[in-house]
Protein backbone atom coordinates (compact mmCIF):
# COMPACT_ATOMS: atom_id res chain seq x y z
CA UNK A 1 0.00 0.00 0.00
CA UNK A 2 2.47 2.41 1.05
CA UNK A 3 4.74 1.51 -2.33
CA UNK A 4 1.28 2.40 -4.41
CA UNK A 5 1.17 5.55 -2.75
CA UNK A 6 4.86 6.64 -3.44
CA UNK A 7 4.31 5.94 -6.56
CA UNK A 8 1.44 7.64 -6.67
CA UNK A 9 2.98 11.22 -5.40
CA UNK A 10 5.70 10.59 -7.64
CA UNK A 11 3.35 10.58 -10.53
CA UNK A 12 1.21 13.36 -9.81
CA UNK A 13 4.65 15.48 -8.78
CA UNK A 14 5.98 14.81 -12.80
CA UNK A 15 2.72 15.85 -13.56
CA UNK A 16 3.21 18.79 -12.34
CA UNK A 17 6.42 19.62 -13.10
CA UNK A 18 5.88 19.01 -16.81
CA UNK A 19 2.70 21.17 -16.61
CA UNK A 20 4.58 23.70 -14.94
CA UNK A 21 7.51 23.50 -18.10
CA UNK A 22 4.95 24.08 -20.49
CA UNK A 23 4.50 27.27 -22.82
CA UNK A 24 0.68 28.60 -22.86
CA UNK A 25 -0.92 30.62 -25.46
CA UNK A 26 -3.79 32.35 -25.41
CA UNK A 27 -6.09 33.27 -28.45
CA UNK A 28 -8.67 36.24 -28.93
CA UNK A 29 -11.75 33.16 -28.88
CA UNK A 30 -10.38 32.13 -25.31
CA UNK A 31 -8.74 29.14 -26.19
CA UNK A 32 -5.98 28.11 -24.30
CA UNK A 33 -3.01 25.89 -25.45
CA UNK A 34 -0.39 23.90 -23.69
CA UNK A 35 2.82 22.96 -25.31
CA UNK A 36 6.44 24.49 -26.43
CA UNK A 37 6.49 27.68 -28.62
CA UNK A 38 8.76 26.98 -31.41
CA UNK A 39 8.76 30.25 -33.55
CA UNK A 40 6.77 33.54 -34.64
CA UNK A 41 7.08 36.42 -37.06
CA UNK A 42 4.32 38.90 -37.32
CA UNK A 43 2.42 37.02 -39.16
CA UNK A 44 2.04 33.63 -37.67
CA UNK A 45 2.86 31.62 -34.81
CA UNK A 46 4.03 27.65 -35.01
CA UNK A 47 3.30 26.30 -31.68
CA UNK A 48 4.02 22.11 -30.58
CA UNK A 49 0.79 21.50 -28.49
CA UNK A 50 0.61 18.55 -26.17
CA UNK A 51 -2.56 16.63 -27.86
CA UNK A 52 -2.57 18.89 -31.42
CA UNK A 53 1.25 18.81 -32.36
CA UNK A 54 2.66 21.49 -34.34
CA UNK A 55 0.00 23.96 -35.37
CA UNK A 56 0.09 26.95 -36.75
CA UNK A 57 -1.89 30.17 -35.50
CA UNK A 58 -2.45 33.70 -37.06
CA UNK A 59 -0.02 36.04 -34.62
CA UNK A 60 -3.17 38.68 -34.71
CA UNK A 61 -5.26 36.02 -32.86
CA UNK A 62 -2.91 35.76 -30.23
CA UNK A 63 -3.55 37.82 -27.15
CA UNK A 64 -0.75 35.79 -24.19
CA UNK A 65 2.50 34.24 -24.52
CA UNK A 66 3.69 32.35 -21.31
CA UNK A 67 6.71 30.60 -21.70
CA UNK A 68 8.37 28.65 -19.14
CA UNK A 69 12.05 28.39 -20.64
CA UNK A 70 13.92 31.08 -22.30
CA UNK A 71 13.06 32.21 -25.79
CA UNK A 72 14.75 34.78 -28.27
CA UNK A 73 12.49 37.72 -28.98
CA UNK A 74 13.40 40.35 -31.66
CA UNK A 75 12.27 43.70 -31.06
CA UNK A 76 12.10 46.04 -33.70
CA UNK A 77 15.62 48.03 -33.81
CA UNK A 78 17.68 45.17 -34.47
CA UNK A 79 17.63 44.26 -30.09
CA UNK A 80 17.11 40.60 -29.23
CA UNK A 81 16.49 40.01 -25.92
CA UNK A 82 16.99 36.57 -24.26
CA UNK A 83 14.60 34.93 -21.06
CA UNK A 84 11.34 33.87 -20.49
CA UNK A 85 8.28 35.35 -21.80
CA UNK A 86 4.47 36.49 -20.00
CA UNK A 87 1.87 38.73 -20.88
CA UNK A 88 0.33 41.39 -18.30
CA UNK A 89 -2.43 44.01 -19.19
CA UNK A 90 -1.57 43.47 -23.32
CA UNK A 91 2.49 43.92 -22.73
CA UNK A 92 5.15 41.43 -23.19
CA UNK A 93 7.72 41.14 -20.16
CA UNK A 94 10.83 39.40 -20.76
CA UNK A 95 12.91 38.35 -18.29
CA UNK A 96 16.43 38.45 -19.03
CA UNK A 97 19.68 37.71 -17.43
CA UNK A 98 21.60 40.83 -17.64
CA UNK A 99 19.02 43.64 -18.44
CA UNK A 100 16.46 42.28 -15.57
CA UNK A 101 12.64 42.08 -16.94
CA UNK A 102 12.14 43.97 -20.49
CA UNK A 103 8.28 45.33 -21.26
CA UNK A 104 7.40 45.66 -25.14
CA UNK A 105 4.36 46.34 -26.80
CA UNK A 106 3.04 43.06 -29.28
CA UNK A 107 3.57 45.46 -31.98
CA UNK A 108 7.21 45.47 -31.55
CA UNK A 109 7.69 42.24 -31.70
CA UNK A 110 9.47 41.05 -34.93
CA UNK A 111 10.00 37.27 -33.89
CA UNK A 112 10.09 34.65 -30.82
CA UNK A 113 12.05 31.50 -31.38
CA UNK A 114 12.80 28.79 -29.19
CA UNK A 115 16.53 28.16 -28.43
CA UNK A 116 16.83 25.35 -30.89
CA UNK A 117 14.69 27.48 -34.19
CA UNK A 118 17.46 30.05 -33.25
CA UNK A 119 20.47 28.22 -33.43
CA UNK A 120 19.13 26.81 -36.75
CA UNK A 121 18.54 30.27 -37.73
CA UNK A 122 22.18 31.09 -37.26
CA UNK A 123 23.72 28.35 -38.83
CA UNK A 124 21.47 28.97 -41.99
CA UNK A 125 22.77 32.90 -41.88
CA UNK A 126 26.29 31.32 -41.46
CA UNK A 127 25.70 28.77 -44.26
CA UNK A 128 24.88 32.07 -46.39
CA UNK A 129 28.03 34.06 -45.67
CA UNK A 130 30.42 31.12 -46.47
CA UNK A 131 28.28 28.51 -48.47
CA UNK A 132 29.60 25.48 -50.16
CA UNK A 133 29.60 25.37 -53.96
CA UNK A 134 26.87 22.70 -53.34
CA UNK A 135 24.67 25.14 -51.11
CA UNK A 136 21.89 27.85 -52.15
CA UNK A 137 21.25 26.20 -55.61
CA UNK A 138 17.62 27.09 -57.02
CA UNK A 139 16.31 26.71 -60.55
CA UNK A 140 13.41 24.45 -62.96
CA UNK A 141 13.52 23.14 -66.00
CA UNK A 142 11.42 23.42 -68.65
CA UNK A 143 9.62 20.64 -71.25
CA UNK A 144 6.83 21.29 -73.44
CA UNK A 145 5.57 19.00 -76.34
CA UNK A 146 2.93 19.23 -79.32
CA UNK A 147 2.21 16.53 -82.23
CA UNK A 148 -0.25 16.41 -84.52
CA UNK A 149 -1.85 13.97 -86.70
CA UNK A 150 -4.02 13.99 -89.14
CA UNK A 151 -3.91 15.76 -92.43
CA UNK A 152 -0.58 16.98 -91.15
CA UNK A 153 2.24 14.80 -89.30
CA UNK A 154 4.41 16.74 -87.12
CA UNK A 155 5.78 16.68 -83.54
CA UNK A 156 8.09 19.40 -81.97
CA UNK A 157 9.78 18.81 -78.42
CA UNK A 158 11.31 21.34 -76.76
CA UNK A 159 13.33 21.39 -73.48
CA UNK A 160 15.60 24.02 -71.24
CA UNK A 161 16.92 24.48 -67.52
CA UNK A 162 18.17 27.12 -65.59
CA UNK A 163 19.97 26.59 -62.52
CA UNK A 164 21.92 29.61 -59.72
CA UNK A 165 23.27 30.07 -56.56
CA UNK A 166 23.53 33.78 -55.25
CA UNK A 167 24.78 34.61 -52.14
CA UNK A 168 26.31 37.67 -50.84
CA UNK A 169 29.27 38.44 -52.67
CA UNK A 170 28.58 36.16 -56.11
CA UNK A 171 26.21 34.85 -58.31
CA UNK A 172 26.71 31.90 -60.72
CA UNK A 173 24.03 31.19 -63.32
CA UNK A 174 23.70 28.03 -65.45
CA UNK A 175 21.08 28.41 -69.15
CA UNK A 176 20.33 25.85 -71.55
CA UNK A 177 17.11 25.81 -74.10
CA UNK A 178 16.69 23.60 -77.05
CA UNK A 179 13.78 22.68 -79.27
CA UNK A 180 13.27 19.89 -81.83
CA UNK A 181 10.76 20.01 -85.18
CA UNK A 182 9.80 17.15 -87.80
CA UNK A 183 7.39 16.92 -90.31
CA UNK A 184 6.43 13.39 -91.38
CA UNK A 185 3.29 14.79 -93.36
CA UNK A 186 5.27 13.48 -96.94
CA UNK A 187 6.22 10.07 -95.25
CA UNK A 188 9.39 11.21 -94.57
CA UNK A 189 10.58 12.32 -91.69
CA UNK A 190 12.60 16.08 -92.47
CA UNK A 191 13.55 17.90 -89.58
CA UNK A 192 11.91 21.69 -89.57
CA UNK A 193 13.88 22.89 -86.26
CA UNK A 194 17.00 21.46 -84.07
CA UNK A 195 18.91 23.84 -82.23
CA UNK A 196 20.46 24.54 -78.82
CA UNK A 197 21.82 27.05 -76.85
CA UNK A 198 23.00 27.73 -73.37
CA UNK A 199 25.83 28.94 -71.55
CA UNK A 200 27.41 29.91 -67.51
CA UNK A 201 27.94 32.84 -66.00
CA UNK A 202 29.48 34.42 -62.77
CA UNK A 203 29.24 38.41 -61.49
CA UNK A 204 31.12 38.75 -58.05
CA UNK A 205 30.10 41.70 -56.40
CA UNK A 206 33.11 44.53 -55.72
CA UNK A 207 30.57 47.04 -54.04
CA UNK A 208 26.53 46.85 -53.36
CA UNK A 209 25.61 48.08 -57.18
CA UNK A 210 28.99 47.60 -59.03
CA UNK A 211 30.22 43.93 -60.14
CA UNK A 212 32.27 42.33 -62.28
CA UNK A 213 31.32 39.17 -64.63
CA UNK A 214 32.63 36.34 -66.75
CA UNK A 215 30.51 33.77 -68.68
CA UNK A 216 30.36 31.65 -71.87
CA UNK A 217 27.91 30.88 -74.44
CA UNK A 218 27.68 27.77 -76.35
CA UNK A 219 25.41 27.64 -79.25
CA UNK A 220 24.34 25.08 -81.85
CA UNK A 221 21.95 25.82 -85.03
CA UNK A 222 21.42 23.35 -88.16
CA UNK A 223 19.48 25.78 -90.09
CA UNK A 224 21.76 28.34 -89.57
CA UNK A 225 24.42 25.79 -90.54
CA UNK A 226 26.38 26.44 -87.28
CA UNK A 227 28.13 23.55 -85.82
CA UNK A 228 29.28 26.20 -82.83
CA UNK A 229 29.69 29.01 -81.49
CA UNK A 230 31.79 29.40 -78.44
CA UNK A 231 31.90 33.01 -76.95
CA UNK A 232 33.72 33.29 -73.70
CA UNK A 233 32.93 37.42 -72.29
CA UNK A 234 33.82 39.66 -69.29
CA UNK A 235 33.49 42.94 -68.34
CA UNK A 236 31.83 44.96 -65.53
CA UNK A 237 28.14 45.71 -64.86
CA UNK A 238 26.00 48.12 -62.49
CA UNK A 239 22.47 47.07 -60.28
CA UNK A 240 20.57 50.10 -61.40
CA UNK A 241 17.59 48.57 -59.61
CA UNK A 242 17.64 45.37 -57.23
CA UNK A 243 14.77 44.91 -55.16
CA UNK A 244 12.35 42.17 -54.37
CA UNK A 245 9.84 43.31 -56.84
CA UNK A 246 12.30 44.34 -59.32
CA UNK A 247 16.17 43.95 -60.85
CA UNK A 248 17.68 45.83 -63.22
CA UNK A 249 21.12 45.18 -64.45
CA UNK A 250 23.06 47.02 -67.19
CA UNK A 251 26.32 45.52 -68.07
CA UNK A 252 29.45 45.93 -70.84
CA UNK A 253 33.03 44.31 -71.72
CA UNK A 254 34.27 42.74 -74.50
CA UNK A 255 34.00 38.79 -75.70
CA UNK A 256 35.52 36.37 -77.90
CA UNK A 257 33.84 34.87 -80.78
CA UNK A 258 34.68 31.53 -81.89
CA UNK A 259 32.45 30.30 -85.40
CA UNK A 260 32.48 26.73 -87.14
CA UNK A 261 30.32 26.11 -89.45
CA UNK A 262 29.13 22.49 -91.73
CA UNK A 263 30.02 24.17 -94.70
CA UNK A 264 33.96 24.63 -93.24
CA UNK A 265 33.80 28.23 -92.61
CA UNK A 266 35.69 29.01 -89.49
CA UNK A 267 35.82 32.21 -87.90
CA UNK A 268 37.45 33.83 -84.87
CA UNK A 269 36.29 37.72 -84.04
CA UNK A 270 37.54 40.28 -81.34
CA UNK A 271 33.95 42.31 -79.94
CA UNK A 272 32.54 44.47 -77.80
CA UNK A 273 29.45 43.58 -75.28
CA UNK A 274 26.70 45.63 -73.94
CA UNK A 275 23.33 44.39 -72.48
CA UNK A 276 20.71 44.78 -70.27
CA UNK A 277 18.78 42.02 -67.73
CA UNK A 278 15.45 42.68 -66.13
CA UNK A 279 13.54 40.68 -63.51
CA UNK A 280 10.08 42.19 -62.76
CA UNK A 281 7.98 39.74 -60.41
CA UNK A 282 4.31 41.54 -61.65
CA UNK A 283 2.58 39.55 -59.02
CA UNK A 284 2.98 36.76 -56.24
CA UNK A 285 2.70 34.25 -58.61
CA UNK A 286 3.89 35.63 -62.04
CA UNK A 287 7.27 36.84 -63.24
CA UNK A 288 9.14 38.34 -66.28
CA UNK A 289 12.92 37.76 -67.32
CA UNK A 290 14.56 39.11 -69.97
CA UNK A 291 18.08 39.58 -70.86
CA UNK A 292 19.32 41.57 -73.74
CA UNK A 293 23.12 41.22 -75.25
CA UNK A 294 24.80 43.27 -78.18
CA UNK A 295 28.33 42.22 -79.77
CA UNK A 296 29.70 44.32 -81.87
CA UNK A 297 32.64 42.87 -83.93
CA UNK A 298 35.58 44.83 -83.38
CA UNK A 299 37.79 42.42 -85.97
CA UNK A 300 34.98 43.27 -88.71
CA UNK A 301 33.85 46.83 -88.18
CA UNK A 302 30.06 46.89 -89.43
CA UNK A 303 29.00 43.72 -87.99
CA UNK A 304 27.43 42.47 -85.42
CA UNK A 305 25.29 40.12 -83.53
CA UNK A 306 22.12 40.48 -80.81
CA UNK A 307 20.67 38.09 -78.35
CA UNK A 308 17.51 38.63 -76.57
CA UNK A 309 15.78 36.05 -74.41
CA UNK A 310 12.77 36.27 -72.47
CA UNK A 311 10.11 34.09 -70.09
CA UNK A 312 6.96 34.96 -68.68
CA UNK A 313 6.28 32.92 -65.99
CA UNK A 314 2.99 31.63 -64.16
CA UNK A 315 3.20 29.80 -60.61
CA UNK A 316 0.42 27.14 -60.41
CA UNK A 317 1.91 25.98 -57.20
CA UNK A 318 5.01 26.00 -55.18
CA UNK A 319 6.86 23.53 -57.48
CA UNK A 320 4.86 23.54 -61.15
CA UNK A 321 4.58 26.57 -63.25
CA UNK A 322 3.38 27.30 -66.57
CA UNK A 323 5.83 29.11 -68.72
CA UNK A 324 6.22 31.27 -72.40
CA UNK A 325 9.82 31.84 -73.60
CA UNK A 326 11.15 33.56 -76.05
CA UNK A 327 15.11 33.30 -77.80
CA UNK A 328 15.97 35.62 -80.76
CA UNK A 329 19.63 35.04 -81.73
CA UNK A 330 20.64 37.77 -84.77
CA UNK A 331 23.85 36.98 -87.39
CA UNK A 332 24.44 40.37 -89.41
CA UNK A 333 26.74 38.00 -91.70
CA UNK A 334 25.29 34.19 -91.77
CA UNK A 335 26.84 32.07 -94.25
CA UNK A 336 25.22 32.12 -97.92
CA UNK A 337 21.82 31.40 -98.04
CA UNK A 338 21.15 31.58 -94.94
CA UNK A 339 18.59 34.27 -92.88
CA UNK A 340 20.16 36.25 -90.39
CA UNK A 341 17.57 35.94 -87.72
CA UNK A 342 16.53 32.48 -85.87
CA UNK A 343 13.76 32.70 -83.20
CA UNK A 344 12.65 29.85 -80.68
CA UNK A 345 9.35 30.37 -79.00
CA UNK A 346 8.48 27.60 -76.48
CA UNK A 347 5.84 27.07 -74.00
CA UNK A 348 4.95 24.55 -71.78
CA UNK A 349 5.39 23.12 -68.00
CA UNK A 350 8.39 24.40 -65.71
CA UNK A 351 9.25 22.01 -62.78
CA UNK A 352 10.50 24.69 -60.68
CA UNK A 353 13.00 23.32 -57.43
CA UNK A 354 14.74 25.10 -54.24
CA UNK A 355 17.17 23.79 -51.17
CA UNK A 356 15.28 21.47 -49.25
CA UNK A 357 14.68 23.81 -45.94
CA UNK A 358 13.20 26.13 -49.04
CA UNK A 359 15.49 29.43 -47.24
CA UNK A 360 17.20 30.18 -50.57
CA UNK A 361 13.88 30.75 -52.38
CA UNK A 362 13.85 34.31 -54.03
CA UNK A 363 16.84 35.22 -51.86
CA UNK A 364 19.19 37.45 -53.60
CA UNK A 365 21.54 40.43 -52.89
Amino acid sequence: MANRMVHLFLMLGLGITSLAKADIVMLENGDRLTGVIVKSDQETLSFDSEYAGVVTLPWSAVTEVESSTPVYVGIEGGQIAVGPVETSGGRYEIVTENAGTIIVAKEVIEFIRSAEEQAAYELEIERFRNPRLTDLWTGHVNFGYAQARGNSDTQTINFGANASRVTTRDRIGVTFTSVYAANDTLGESVVTANAMRGGINYNLNLRPRWFVFASTDLEFDEFQDLDLRFAPAWGFGYKAANTERTKFDFFGGASLNREFFSTGLDRTSGEGLFGEEFVFNYSSVGSLQQKLSVYPNLSDVGVFRVSFDTTADTRLNQWLSWQVSLSDRYLSNPVTGRKKNDVLLTTGLRINFVPQDGTAAGFRP
